[in-house]
């Protein structure tokens, strides 16, 4: 199984992106870019303008993370922007599967969040249209929030339904991952995982993205 560290810029420092950004692109498979709009979520990050101007300088594919209401509107202008990848949140949706087909049909892969609080069965219904899954292990809204032990469980539920799906669907977990919690989450069947304090709190965040991906390879 392919491993995917995609460390997340959240915690990166916005005054020099570009900078932190070409800190980790070498050894990283993408870049996640956290857009919170404080309506889905009680935070913001980056309005269009600014996150078009990321999406279009960063040297490797960006996974856009949208933490956003109204996601029919957005997630289609994040797949033209650029993004290799746009998740949405199942929450946020009035129509999923709308916002799925515009995803695609703008040629992005098409993610789909759950929060915590969210089981995994609300999308079962939409695996054979989409490319990845994203499970929550923290709270969306804000960085450096402590790793939820028992989304563990959801993730294991997630690997058991996408080992039966052909089409590779990624299993993506974000939220306190660090050396201290990614063996649990490989282990329970996650393979792409979002990383942002661990990252770029370190001393060498190249390095740890190294380090979390040997952790995470089985």
């Amino acid at each position: 199984m392919a491993i995917r560290i995609t460390p997340s810029i959240l915690n990166a420092d916005f005054s020099k992106l570009n900078e932190e950004i070409l800190k980790v692109s070498s050894v990283s498979d993408l870049i996640h870019l956290d857009i919170m709009d404080n309506k889905f979520v009680p935070n913001f990050t980056f309005d269009f303008d600014r996150a078009a101007e990321i999406i279009r300088e960063c040297p490797i594919p960006v996974d856009s993370h949208l933490m956003v209401v109204e996601p029919e509107l957005a997630a289609p202008a994040f797949a033209e922007m650029g993004s290799a990848s746009v998740t949405f949140h199942f929450e946020a949706a009035e129509n999923p599967r709308k916002v799925i087909k515009s995803i695609h049909a703008k040629g992005a892969r098409v993610g789909v969040g759950l929060k915590p609080g969210t089981e995994f069965s609300a999308i079962e219904d939409f695996l054979d249209e989409i490319d990845m899954v994203l499970v929550m292990t923290v709270e969306p809204g804000f960085g450096g929030q402590s790793f939820m032990e028992d989304m563990l469980e959801k993730v294991r539920t997630a690997r058991a339904a996408l080992g039966k799906n052909e089409r590779g669907i990624w299993l993506q977990v974000d939220g306190g991952i660090s050396p201290a919690t990614i063996e649990r989450a490989a282990q329970a069947g996650a393979d792409t995982f979002v990383a942002g304090s661990a990252v770029y709190k370190s001393d060498n965040p190249a390095q740890m993205v190294t380090l979390l991906r040997d952790l995470a390879t089985p």
